[in-house]
């Protein structure tokens, strides 16, 4: 269904499901998002690339109330282990990602049957953290990226990379554990909800 609005905010029993219509996104941003990742949040449920809209308070909750999401991917191999992470590459501004790639969280060794259900079962190396964007800073992308995990693979954080979740270079991680191309991606646009 086509509306003029940017966004288009569906109730059912108290559950949200936020459509983008095409143009609020740019055709980069709408084109990150693929193999059918869903992020479902208490009251929201993200599958596909969207912009979350401030109506019903849903940026706020996002950032402030909401935990982290259940992860879902129905095109897990259930022998197959998997990474999820989910970072903010316009940390602190989209103009200026000076702190880019802001680490929100990682988890590895996560079963393939257990994601397949909308479960993670893995590894947590990095603690889910809420997006929270500065005020003034405009919108900042949330992008969650699934890889699958080479079999007997450690994948960890080094010394360094565990002392901040900013500046983290996630193209050294992704080659440094040989994961390759995401075989899921799926990001959302929100901005801080005061703005």
């Amino acid at each position: 269904m086509a509306v003029p609005a940017a966004f288009l905010v569906l109730c059912v029993l108290g559950f949200y499901h936020v459509e983008a219509a095409p143009d609020t996104l740019s055709s980069l941003d709408s084109s990150f998002c693929h193999g059918g990742l869903e992020a479902i949040y208490p009251g929201l449920d993200i599958d596909k690339c969207l912009i979350i809209s401030k109506a019903l308070k849903l940026r706020e909750k996002v950032s402030t109330v909401w935990e982290a999401p259940q992860i879902y991917f129905s095109g897990a191999h259930k022998k197959k282990m998997y990474v999820l992470v989910m970072v903010d590459p316009d940390a602190p501004s989209r103009t200026k990602p000076t702190s880019a790639y802001w680490r929100h969280w990682l988890v590895v060794d996560i079963q393939g049957n257990a994601l397949k259900n909308g479960h993670i079962k893995g590894t947590t190396l990095t603690d889910y953290h809420p997006p929270s964007p500065p005020q003034k800073s405009g919108f900042h992308r949330y992008q969650f990226m699934l890889f699958e995990q080479l079999p007997d693979a450690q994948v960890s954080l080094t010394e360094q990379e565990k002392s901040s979740r900013g500046l983290w270079n996630l193209h050294a991680f992704i080659t440094r554990f040989d994961l390759g191309e995401p075989v899921a991606t799926l990001q959302f646009l929100t901005q801080n909800y005061r703005d």
